[in-house]
């Protein structure tokens, strides 16, 4: 029979096994597989089996899981007949590995006790005047509005005197066309984004002359369907330093990663000056 087929089969049977409140301990223990001296047991496969799994996909699991579990059992069996005893002895690397993963849940375990992630705004401020020149844009960015509506949207000749205007009244009367208006509408003016970023919502990039942005605080283009209309309030070129709130998130993470390694150096001190304390250390 082929192979797949039995296993189906196999899997079917055991779903009905695994049903069976009141089954045995004979029958929990008994073999579903075996390659060599290597057994998978009923109560193995019931504890890796998912509970929530219905009748057909259970089938599909079980008999992914035998079938994996026979190639592997195959895989040691050729292992342990080719490899030398020496290739074999795997005891020391999984002694450093256990010992690698204590070390490592503990660190972890006084981290989230300990070691607090807050990072003030002095310190990312300090961090951002100290390497400053590390903060080199390499793209165009932008602070304004992107806005695209349909081509015989309701007073459009309003929209394109409001969208170029520096009046808070008139983005007020932006925001509330665009709200019923608008295919799309983003206020941008408290963030900065990509140039590239706008670029992919239109049918026609800003121009890329290195000129543009310091002439142009607007920009419109259309397609057959709708109109585009983007107002550029500041901006930044590539090469400039970024603005402290376009790095801000970095600086975070980087502050953050270097706190994390000084609390876990200075808990590497402190053990260590507590073991000498201790005499715990010897050295010979």
């Amino acid at each position: 029979m082929h192979i797949q087929i039995r296993l189906s089969i196999l899997a079917c049977i055991l779903l009905v096994l695994f049903s069976c409140k009141n089954s045995s301990q004979d029958s929990a223990s008994a073999p579903i597989a075996k390659v060599d001296n290597r057994i998978l047991t009923r109560m193995e496969l019931e504890r890796v089996t998912p509970k929530n799994l219905d009748g057909n996909d259970s089938v599909a699991y079980v008999q992914n899981y035998i079938n994996r579990w026979v190639k592997s059992a195959l895989l040691l069996r050729k292992a342990e007949l080719n490899l030398s005893p020496q290739e074999k002895d795997v005891e020391k690397i999984l002694s450093d590995y256990r010992a690698s993963l204590l070390i490592h849940k503990y660190k972890q375990k006084l981290l989230l006790q300990k070691h607090t992630s807050l990072v003030s705004n002095s310190e990312i401020e300090a961090y951002y005047n100290q390497m400053i020149e590390n903060f080199k844009l390499d793209k165009d960015i932008i602070q304004g509005m992107f806005i695209k509506v349909s081509l015989n949207a309701p007073n459009l000749s309003g929209l394109k005197k409001w969208y170029r205007s520096d009046n808070p009244d008139d983005y007020v009367k932006i925001e509330e066309y665009s709200f019923v208006n608008a295919q799309k509408f983003d206020n941008f003016l408290d963030r900065w984004v990509s140039v590239d970023e706008i670029n992919r919502l239109m049918p026609e990039p800003l121009p890329k002359y290195s000129k543009f942005l310091d002439y142009n605080k607007s920009f419109e283009t259309s397609d057959s369907a709708s109109h585009y209309l983007v107002s550029i309030r500041d901006f930044r070129k590539a090469n400039d330093v970024a603005p402290l709130s376009y790095v801000e998130d970095k600086i975070k993470v980087i502050l953050h990663n270097k706190k994390r390694i000084e609390f876990i150096q200075n808990l590497e001190e402190e053990l260590y000056e507590e073991g000498l304390k201790q005499k715990v250390i010897n050295f010979y």
